[in-house]
């Protein structure tokens, strides 16, 4: 997997506001475009940020109404434009109940197949060079974060052991490259191990959803590249974010150093912080000495793949 790039759709918590759209993250992964969660709206900002609609999953966090009512207009939209391939949804139960009902709201019938797969608490999906993990998390219902990790990657090819073993240049080197063993004229096997240093892990994108501060969120995230978490609440708004099991942004960065992220992204924002959340980033950075920034809708960040 080469490009791993995130477009925040919505950034806002509960209710849009004139600047935040509600829940959306797109996430490009190579080919592929996957959705976490859809709040009402959502197809207009992936219009407006230049996503694309080309969507091959769409992973929810939980079914409160702002994080998956977006999903109903969009999935008639692409039948409208003529999508024939299965859409596929993810997340926990009660999934097939409830999404069975929002995309067969209205008379029209789906254009297209729609595959609901409900998921728990350490289930895997397994795609094309990474998986997304599913991770409970402590929410007011049913509730799951989500860890995007990228298959290690083969260790950098060592071009003068290469050569000092005879192997041709061309096609051969390639087939090592790839973990493929080749036959030389003499008869000898280069095996990859040969030429090969040690595997290189992958990238890791872990996305909170809706949560109290948690052990399996931090878990999760050990040495991700990237931890985008909620921060619904300031230090003086604690007694509300136990209330409604949400987390300040002093929690989502003691999760981040906890589990030693190397960036941080606070998204999910009580309208109190809309335009001005400079007091959840610094009641962050207090906590975390890594990268933080707070989320806007439209900020695109790409994750550079690790040495």
């Amino acid at each position: 997997m080469s490009l791993l790039r995130l477009t925040f759709l919505g950034t806002s918590a509960a209710q849009p506001t004139l600047h935040r759209n509600l829940s959306g993250l797109a996430v490009k992964a190579d080919a592929d475009l996957l959705l976490f969660d859809c709040g009402e709206g959502s197809q207009r900002q992936m219009v407006r940020f230049g996503t694309g609609f080309t969507v091959d999953a769409v992973f929810f966090t939980h079914f409160h109404a702002d994080h998956y009512l977006g999903i109903i207009g969009f999935l008639r939209t692409l039948g409208m434009m003529g999508r024939t391939e299965p859409m596929r949804l993810y997340g926990p139960p009660p999934a097939k109940r409830l999404l069975h009902q929002a995309v067969h709201l209205g008379l029209e019938s789906m254009a297209f197949p729609i595959e609901i797969t409900e998921v728990k608490d350490g289930d895997v999906v397994q795609r094309n060079g990474y998986a997304i993990h599913a991770v409970g998390v402590d929410h007011r219902i049913n509730a799951l974060a989500y860890a995007l990790v990228e298959d290690d990657r083969p260790g950098r090819f060592h071009l003068e052991k290469a050569r000092e073993l005879g192997v041709p240049e061309g096609p051969s080197f390639g087939k090592l490259q790839k973990g493929e063993p080749v036959t030389l004229p003499d008869g000898r096997e280069v095996r990859p191990e040969d030429v090969l240093g040690a595997a290189r892990p992958g990238r890791r994108l872990v996305i909170s959803g809706d949560t109290r501060p948690c052990a399996s969120v931090v878990k999760a995230a050990k040495d991700a590249d990237l931890l985008v978490h909620e921060s619904t609440f300031s230090d003086d708004e604690q007694e509300r974010a136990l209330e409604t099991r949400h987390s300040t942004a002093r929690e989502a960065a003691r999760v981040a150093r906890e589990a030693g992220v190397r960036r941080l992204v606070l998204t999910h924002l009580s309208s109190r912080h809309d335009t001005d959340p400079g007091k959840l980033l610094t009641q962050a950075r207090e906590e975390f000495k890594g990268p933080a920034e707070v989320a806007f809708d439209g900020l695109t960040i790409e994750l550079p793949m690790r040495d």
